[in-house]
């Protein structure tokens, strides 16, 4: 089985990529790597594909022209590519053009390949607004730009099935965690500053917001069960995320307590668009993927910890090298 993956070089991505390699399937995998975090990370987690056997391609997926590159004989498509969060530095135009436009490009390119399977686009608990905890029938709400354009992106895929033209699906994930997060997320400020000692800055009140915080390997294997099981689901919306609920609050402690020290909270004012509550209901999942996220936040947080000392220590060995 031959798949494309995009966003490759990504959290998501990457891990998704050397599930697919592990299971010996063919994987060719697309990032723009572009600058919204450090491009040394995206880089990192390339080579970890790569060494596996990936083939990683940089492009655009906004620039129509650059897909002449690519062949026409994927089995599977793997959408991750994004403007991702909710950022003051990320415009309407970033979040449209990377979410909407570049999916537009993708689906033209999917149309493209006669022998596709399947076309699944990953999208996100956002879309069902400031309380995710509804099933998949649930009328979305979103409540930012980037939840608005996920959630375009969905109907332009959902589209294709309706039409008859691809079969595809839609996974949305929940609040999702581990080794590779990106720098701005949760955990991975919580983890740096702790280490660091330097403050996390939290924004008002969200100390108390609720998340099913999803170890990223859980969300892996529900993706890729998804794959295998594809022919049953063309046209379905899925849930996938762990169904237990934390506070943030409740995660900074667990981290203080994993790191062995306190770490230092600086309010900030609130952020609009931040979701007070998700819970993932994964009925439909379970059913359908025989779906069960078992990785505990503790055992979670643990491998992340474990991740972030080591990939610090290949940036500081990287760094004295080039000094020599």
């Amino acid at each position: 089985m031959k798949v494309l993956v995009t966003g490759a070089a990504g959290f998501l991505g990457s891990h998704t990529a050397e599930r697919l390699l592990l299971a010996g399937m063919e994987v060719t995998g697309l990032d723009n790597f572009s600058d919204y975090y450090d491009v040394a990370q995206k880089r990192s987690n390339a080579e970890a594909v790569i060494s596996r056997g990936a083939e990683i391609v940089k492009m655009d997926l906004r620039n129509a022209e650059e897909y002449q590159k690519l062949d026409r004989d994927f089995d599977f498509i793997i959408h991750f590519a994004a403007q991702p969060g909710i950022s003051g530095s990320s415009t309407f135009e970033d979040y449209y053009t990377n979410n909407v436009l570049a999916t537009r490009n993708l689906i033209n390119f999917a149309l493209e390949n006669p022998d596709l399977k399947h076309f699944f686009f990953i999208s996100t608990s956002s879309i069902y607004g400031l309380e995710a905890t509804h099933p998949e029938t649930a009328v979305p709400n979103p409540a930012s730009d980037y939840a608005s354009t996920k959630l375009e992106g969905e109907r332009l895929i959902l589209e294709q099935s309706h039409s008859g033209k691809i079969s595809t699906s839609v996974l949305r994930l929940f609040s999702v965690y581990g080794p590779r997060e990106r720098p701005e997320k949760l955990y991975a400020q919580l983890i740096s500053c702790g280490i660091n000692n330097q403050p996390f800055k939290i924004f008002e009140g969200s100390e108390m917001h609720l998340r099913s915080f999803t170890y990223v390997r859980d969300i892996v294997e529900g993706i890729y069960r998804a794959l295998v099981r594809h022919k049953t689901l063309n046209g379905e919306i899925m849930n996938l995320g762990a169904s237990e609920e934390y506070s943030t609050l409740e995660g900074i402690k667990l981290v203080e307590e994993l790191l062995g020290r306190e770490i230092r909270l600086e309010v900030i004012p609130r952020r609009a668009g931040d979701q007070n509550r998700t819970a993932a209901n994964i009925e439909k999942a379970r059913k359908l993927l025989d779906y069960n996220p078992s990785t505990s936040l503790r055992e979670g947080l643990i491998k992340q910890i474990e991740w972030y000392k080591q990939f610090e220590d290949l940036k500081i060995m990287e760094f004295e090298n080039q000094l020599l």
